[in-house]
């Protein structure tokens, strides 16, 4: 039973999500972060989400950086070092802007403080 709710908001629909990232939209992915067992689909929803920006015709990197700093600020801490794995996992310019706006909003520093 847990596997069919932990299943439950596909990749698709967490990619839409993060795409639109409205109010509502931010809500919605609040609510799943809070749960670990939703982590490989906002994790596998995200690597959809950078694929398609990649492969679109236009790029809309500051909206792909604002995306960044958002997740880097509201995820929480175990999620840290998988959004930068993510964003580290290509050197296209969408992987690029969302690593740098993972960056600039220091989410792995805080999760993982420099001794």
């Amino acid at each position: 039973m847990s596997a069919d709710l932990a299943a439950f908001p596909d990749r698709e629909t967490v990619a839409d999500k993060l795409a639109a990232l409205g109010e509502s939209d931010r809500a919605y992915l609040s609510l799943l972060m809070e749960n670990a067992q939703q982590d490989e689909n906002l994790l596998e929803g995200l690597d959809l989400h950078l694929n398609r920006a990649a492969a679109s015709r236009l790029l809309n990197s500051l909206k792909l950086e604002r995306l960044g700093e958002w997740l880097g600020q509201a995820a929480p801490a175990r999620l840290q070092m998988r959004l930068t794995e993510i964003a580290r996992s290509s050197q296209h310019a969408a992987h690029a802007a969302f690593r740098t706006g993972l960056v600039r909003a220091g989410g792995l520093e805080r999760a993982y403080p420099k001794a």
